[in-house]
């Protein structure tokens, strides 16, 4: 008729778990019940990650004169409970043993320790029942406890049978008489007579008048058993009763007498007894032949005149659906005084805060731990976290290591400053070089253009041209084809415009030489070999970018790792080798126009254009030779913005040093872009050395002039002959 042990015990960790304390301390009685509960819930609590701090063993007493024995034997233990931090003790124990628990906090407070303020959780066996010499215990201690009682309830009528209790009721009765003189401290029997110095008992005093630490009115989860148990018992005798009766019956015509029943023949009938008491409940059996019952959450409240009430405040029942067997009111629950109704906290030591996860310490329980921050890329959203969760790669963790945020999308837009800058500047430069190309068309049969070689000159700019527009590819969210478009054609392109400016270089230095009496490099000389060279180095440029494509072309790629809060969006190049493969073969290109040039720089003549396709080299590998750590060294849209600022810079080095001061004659000077003034200025060579008394003319108008008709003479005549 009791619910099985067990079932309590698992309600007891449904609790801790309930209010989420981990850090308890164990009272059990000194006996063998004792060590069987340490048995089976030690290892409950372990897999329900709960710890105690220590365990109590409170011994059996049942004699007051053993009391000091009893003091001194568990001061050492209660001079540890005024320090430990564990808020919440769990007893274990029945009657005699929760005497001498109440007997040392009662006595304790005389030898000034302080009193116990915890939150008290006891078994079904427990309660504040005392003799009469228990009375002027103080149970303000226990003030706020929760036990796990025995479900019960009040029939009706039975408190208005205990105010009708009189101890003339049974005669003889030594429990009844024992109980009268202890509850109301007087004598039933002449005191005169027996030498009793405790007043004589009306016989007519109330029960209801006694303190409850005596004495309660109210049916408690025992009484509530044995009543239940009768009415069991009525109930299987009564189906007994009815079965045996009409079998017997059958048989022979007469009943069966009540009296002849054997208890073995009720085991079947009680197994299967299903009623409804008086109180209202439901009282059946499971197949085992246990009461299929539960436990009421009981919050005991004290007053300071040593009176209490017992609050129902929960229930725990094992057979309700999983996760539905503890119901709690916590807006009923009264705690202890000095927690101040707040719900009190038992652990070894403070929450793990999210954003940090639990570390055990060395040499304690796995209740104890120290906080460990989360690392980079991972959080942890609750409270009292094992691990840390790594965040998706698509996000980061946020400053306190609590949440995953979405990582920025990063590449180089139209839509941000330095975009529009880049893209304007490209759009411009464009349009200056479309400019120049026309100016250039235009005069395309005055000497200036004539000696400049206008097939070169105009492949030379139109590839210029396309390197300020190959700068666009770079700008924007890359794709497929930007990718595959993006080294490739710049490589190509700027190859086809240093290939030109090698020819330009070579026909220079074979102008001067050829034109030597009896030079064999005359056939060299003419448009042919210059186009032939600007196709060859091309081509070589337009291999490499094939076999890059073939082997491992470049694709759009997310950088998810380089910076910590943003996903960059970039092309991946495929093959690193291949990428600095395209950029050696232009640094060669470049060396080789540069080299050239520089020991063409001082062919004698006023006017050399080597001189400014030395300057404009060495631009060039200037830039591109600072491009490489600067390109190596960043990420996301600044490496995309140095390559693009690195192409620009360069490409309009090259305009600028080349064709400025082709357009400046053409275009500012115009009278001296003719055939008689560049006759006349070679005969005025030689005075450019002495100051000029008459005209203001620069030496940069008389060297540009001699150069002209030089090269106007060496690409319109048939034959070639020295300048004179």
């Amino acid at each position: 008729m009791v619910p099985n042990e067990t079932t309590q015990y698992i309600g007891v960790i449904r609790l801790f778990l309930y209010f989420r304390w981990t850090w308890i301390v164990l009272f059990v009685a000194e006996d063998d019940s004792g060590d069987r509960f340490l048995q089976i819930m030690v290892p409950m609590l372990s897999e329900n990650g709960i710890c105690f701090d220590f365990c109590i063993k409170i011994p059996k007493q049942t004699y007051f004169q053993d009391a000091v024995d009893v003091l001194l034997k568990q001061g050492e233990y209660f001079s540890v409970l005024t320090q430990t931090n564990a808020n919440v003790h769990f007893v274990y124990g029945e009657n005699s043993s929760m005497f001498s628990l109440r007997l040392v906090l009662f006595l304790v407070t005389f030898i000034s320790f302080p009193p116990l303020h915890k939150v008290w959780i006891v078994t079904c066996h427990w309660d504040f029942e005392s003799v009469s010499f228990q009375r002027p215990f103080d149970i303000e201690t226990f003030h706020g406890a929760l036990s796990l009682a025995v479900h019960s309830n009040q029939p009706p009528g039975f408190k208005m049978f205990q105010q009708s209790i009189s101890p003339s009721w049974a005669e003889g009765d030594g429990f009844i008489e024992n109980f009268w003189e202890q509850a109301f401290v007087c004598s039933l029997r002449n005191p005169d007579v027996h030498g009793d110095s405790k007043k004589m008992c009306s016989g007519e005093e109330k029960l209801d008048s006694i303190p409850l630490v005596v004495f309660e009115m109210n049916m408690t989860g025992h009484s509530y058993n044995v009543y239940n148990a009768v009415y069991a018992v009525a109930h299987t005798l009564h189906a007994n009763y009815i079965i045996q009766s009409k079998h017997q019956a059958r048989e022979t015509g007469k009943g069966l007498a009540v009296n002849n029943v054997q208890p073995w023949q009720l085991n079947v009938f009680l197994r299967s007894t299903t009623f409804n008491n008086t109180a209202g409940d439901t009282i059946q059996f499971h197949e085992k032949g246990e009461l299929k019952g539960g436990f009421d959450v009981t919050n005991w409240v004290t007053f300071p005149n040593g009176s209490f009430i017992r609050l129902k405040v929960g229930r725990f029942d094992p057979w309700a659906p999983p996760g539905e067997e503890l119901t709690i009111h916590d807006d009923q629950i009264v705690w202890h005084r000095t927690f101040n109704q707040v719900l009190p906290v038992s652990i070894c030591n403070d929450h793990c805060l999210s954003g940090y996860s639990r570390k055990k310490k060395e040499g304690k329980k796995f209740c104890c731990y120290d906080c460990v921050p989360c690392p980079d890329r991972m959080i942890s959203e609750q409270i009292d976290m094992d691990s840390c969760v790594l965040c998706p790669q698509s996000q980061f963790s946020n400053h306190n290591k609590n949440q995953c945020l979405l990582k920025d999308i990063m590449f180089l837009s139209y839509e941000e400053p330095i975009g529009i800058m880049l893209a304007t500047l490209a759009i411009f430069f464009y349009l200056v070089t479309a400019l120049i190309l026309w100016t250039f068309l235009k005069h395309k049969d005055t000497p200036i253009v004539k000696a400049n070689n206008r097939s070169l000159t105009y492949l030379l700019l139109i590839s210029l041209a396309h390197c300020f527009l190959c700068a666009l590819l770079f700008i924007g969210k890359p794709g497929k084809l930007t990718c595959l478009l993006r080294q490739t054609s710049f490589g190509i392109i700027f190859s086809v415009a240093i290939s030109s400016i090698l020819a330009k270089t070579f026909t220079v230095v074979l102008a001067f030489v050829a034109t030597k009496p009896g030079s064999r490099l005359r056939p060299l000389v003419g448009k042919r070999q210059a186009y032939s060279l600007v196709l060859s180095c091309s081509l070589v440029q337009v291999g490499i970018c094939v076999l890059w494509i073939s082997t491992s072309s470049p694709f759009p790629e997310k950088d998810l790792h380089s910076l910590k809060e943003t996903i960059i969006l970039e092309c991946n190049e495929g093959s690193a080798a291949m990428f600095f493969c395209v950029l050696g073969y232009l640094g060669f290109l470049a060396a080789v126009s540069f080299m050239v040039a520089f020991l063409a720089r001082k062919l004698p003549n006023s006017f050399n254009e080597a001189k400014f396709i030395t300057f404009s080299m060495l631009l060039f590998c200037s830039v591109w030779l600072s491009f490489i750590p600067s390109y190596l060294s960043t990420k996301g849209k600044s490496m995309v913005s140095v390559e693009i600022f690195s192409i620009l810079i360069s490409s309009a080095g090259l305009l600028g040093c080349i064709f400025l001061p082709k357009c400046y004659l053409i275009v500012l000077r115009p009278e001296l872009n003719n055939r008689k003034m560049l006759k006349d200025e070679y005969s005025k060579e030689k005075q450019i050395s002495t100051p000029n008394t008459d005209g203001h003319r620069t030496a940069f108008i008389h060297v540009l002039a001699h150069a002209i008709k030089k090269y106007y003479l060496l690409c319109n005549s048939s034959t070639l002959l020295p300048v004179s």
